[in-house]
């Protein structure tokens, strides 16, 4: 379903709530990842905590407009930390570091235009669902210290291992060790009112299917704490426990905000080497965030990833310019979008403006919110990526789809996002392999070559191959989004030995949504339905 069919500004009633999620989700997130950025000790020029909101904004508003994506959100993760650390140790400053930013976003513009985007096309189903879970797990790991009241971390934190040497699960043991009593009551009550908000009969009140649980947390919140440092001021949160950000007072306030790169590091080497490294891992962080998010979407549509990569690509040419992050789609972000009922972009672009209007006007009214009611929010967002029912689901497929979903989880759990899906994937293929008991006597080539393509008038007959497997997945997307409105599409996989669960799941999904969308009928032989494991 394209984006024109959605009609951007017929769904404001859904976008507009869904962006003050977004954005209540996506400040933290913002602010926590500046904030580890800039913990480099001896390095003169390191970004100020707003650095973080630029991206944000950016990744917005100017990605978010870009973009072919209906619901992904884009803006500094938190997975760029450490070469954010690392390259602004290498280069001396942030503001050759900046430098660096806007060449990783001309390689992205470029390799846009190369179609280097149909790298996404070869992430199996199994781990991105292993992916999303993982998500899910960590947040609810990294935001139970928040919810008791223990601070130390940033939030937004992924990492499993620590500078202090503890880890996600010891800082849980430190957190029980350390709780806030106002914090608790904070973070269950807001809990409460989320899952309230959940609820059927809550959806039918108007003003509540308008106004977002989210939005009633956070004002719920910066009530409770007020009326805590009135009846009993030790269990009153303030500093490191409540939001911080710089209160903007005149202009010369707002254009310190913002940094200027220092062009004379054109010179390094170092820099192009910097810039490389952020466009390789920001565009492989982008393409598994533009996947996962395509498995969210409950209108299932396809993102065209070399248009992502070129938005993805001017968006941190222009965060390099104005002194921001890196920025890459965020599924944290993203998801939370999906679970608050956007339909089209302009959630995400709302969600950069609110962004940009709030940290400029209200930053004293901000800096009021508690931690413990963000966390809340997130936990939900964790929950909902990493449901039970989605591991049962996908153990009844079998241990071919079961097994490299669950050592994803465990590897990105305890490591980190892109070693979990290397892993994860490799997992995959050997089970491909030993699929493959006779490969060396079959013809190998059709791994890669998944059907032949027979077109009579407005009939157009795919007759799949013998093997058909999760490699096969984005030429079969390709073919399926190039058909005609109105056509008829035959799928004939009588002669196939073995179809993958992948393919089964694009062709189901097509069937139920793309196809009605552009009224092509569709006939199938030899292709079993399958219980597709894609809802959260």
């Amino acid at each position: 379903m394209s984006e024109n069919k959605l009609k951007l500004f017929k769904h404001l009633k859904h976008d507009l709530p869904a962006s003050i999620v977004v954005y209540l989700v996506a400040l933290p997130l913002c602010l926590g990842v500046a904030f580890a950025s800039t913990d480099v000790e001896g390095i003169t020029g390191m970004p100020n905590i707003f650095s973080g909101i630029i991206a944000g904004v950016i990744g917005g508003i100017v990605v978010g407009s870009l973009s072919g994506s209906g619901l992904g959100v884009s803006g500094p993760a938190a997975g760029l930390i450490t070469i954010v650390l690392g390259a602004i140790v290498a280069l001396g400053s942030f503001e050759a570091f900046l430098v660096a930013v806007i060449i990783a976003g001309i390689i992205q513009v470029i390799a846009g235009y190369l179609k280097a985007g149909v790298i996404g096309y070869y992430f199996p189903s199994s781990v991105i669902k292993g992916m999303l879970a993982a998500i899910g797990i960590i947040l609810i790991l990294k935001e139970i210290p928040h919810a008791f009241g223990y601070d130390a971390d940033f939030m937004g934190d992924e990492s499993f291992l620590q500078p202090d040497g503890h880890n996600t699960f010891s800082e849980i043991y430190y957190a029980l060790q350390k709780t806030n009593v106002g914090a608790i009551i904070i973070s269950v009550v807001s809990l409460a009112v989320l899952i309230l908000f959940e609820q059927k009969f809550m959806k039918k009140i108007k003003l509540f299917s308008f106004l977002p649980g989210a939005l009633f947390v956070v004002v719920l919140g910066v009530v409770l704490n007020s009326v805590f440092g009135m009846i009993d001021p030790s269990l009153a949160l303030s500093g490191e426990h409540l939001v911080q950000l710089d209160v903007v007072r005149s202009m010369g306030d707002f254009q310190n905000l913002f940094t200027s790169p220092d062009f004379g590091v054109l010179s390094n080497p170092n820099v192009y080497i910097v810039g490389l490294t952020i466009a390789i891992i920001a565009s492989l962080e982008t393409l598994l965030s533009v996947e996962a998010t395509d498995k969210l979407d409950p209108h299932k549509r396809i993102t065209p990833t070399n248009r992502e990569l070129k938005a993805q690509g001017v968006g941190n040419i222009l965060s390099g310019l104005l002194g921001g992050l890196p920025i890459t789609q965020v599924i944290v972000r993203s998801s939370a979008n999906i679970n608050s009922g956007g339909k089209t972009k302009m959630s995400t672009i709302f969600h950069g403006i609110i962004l940009f209007l709030s940290v400029i006007l209200i930053a004293n009214v901000l800096n009021l919110i508690p931690l413990a009611s963000l966390a809340a929010i997130l936990l939900l967002i964790g929950y909902k990526l990493a449901k039970p029912s989605l591991i049962r689901g996908m153990y009844k497929l079998g241990w071919n789809q079961f097994l490299p979903f669950i050592v994803t989880i465990v590897v990105v759990v305890f490591t980190d996002l892109l070693k979990g899906i290397g892993v994860g994937i490799l997992v995959a293929i050997i089970f491909i392999l030993a699929n493959y008991r006779f490969a060396i006597t079959y013809s190998f080539k059709n791994m890669f070559f998944a059907f032949d393509k027979k077109k009579e008038g407005d009939t157009t007959t795919i007759v799949l191959a013998e093997e058909v497997n999760f490699f096969n997945k984005g030429a079969i997307s390709k073919m399926l989004s190039e058909l005609p409105e109105g056509s008829t599409l035959e799928i004939d996989g009588t002669n196939s030995r073995y179809i993958d669960y992948d393919v089964k799941e694009i062709i189901q999904d097509f069937e139920a949504l793309g196809a009605k969308a552009k009224n092509i009928t569709i006939t199938m032989k030899g292709v079993k339905k399958i219980n597709v494991m894609g809802g959260h």
